[in-house]
């Protein structure tokens, strides 16, 4: 019923920036946030920056100043900004919602598949 698809992820040397790019489709009535996560070999998934219907972001404290978290309500996309990127930052970088489908009465969390970064010194 519902898609979360990324895209933007790939290979980029340290210092370099990349843009990732999630989109929602289906029967969506409602988005009350998006956010990125990641997960990097060996290691936890971890929020890396969430964006709520009002625009209000959060972030990790290992990304601020360095990715923008921002989304096109009309369209259901978000996307994650990365500038000065780290070879700590290489992950797979997961998209989340949390909304309404329009059949639905309650908030459902979905993941989308997934988008691998890789920062090479």
């Amino acid at each position: 019923q519902v898609q979360l698809v990324e895209s933007g992820g790939g290979l980029v040397q340290a210092g370099g920036s990349l843009r990732l790019s999630c989109a929602a489709s289906g029967s969506i009535d409602s988005i009350y946030y998006m956010a990125w996560h990641r997960q990097a070999p060996g290691k936890q998934r971890e929020l890396v920056a969430l964006i709520n219907n009002g625009g209000s972001t959060n972030y990790a404290d290992s990304v601020k100043g360095r990715f923008t978290i921002s989304r096109d309500n009309a369209k259901n996309t978000v996307n994650l900004q990365m500038n000065s990127l780290k070879t700590e930052d290489t992950a797979v970088y997961y998209c989340r919602a949390a909304l309404r489908l329009t059949t639905a009465s309650v908030t459902t969390l979905y993941w989308g598949q997934g988008t691998q970064v890789t920062v090479s010194s």
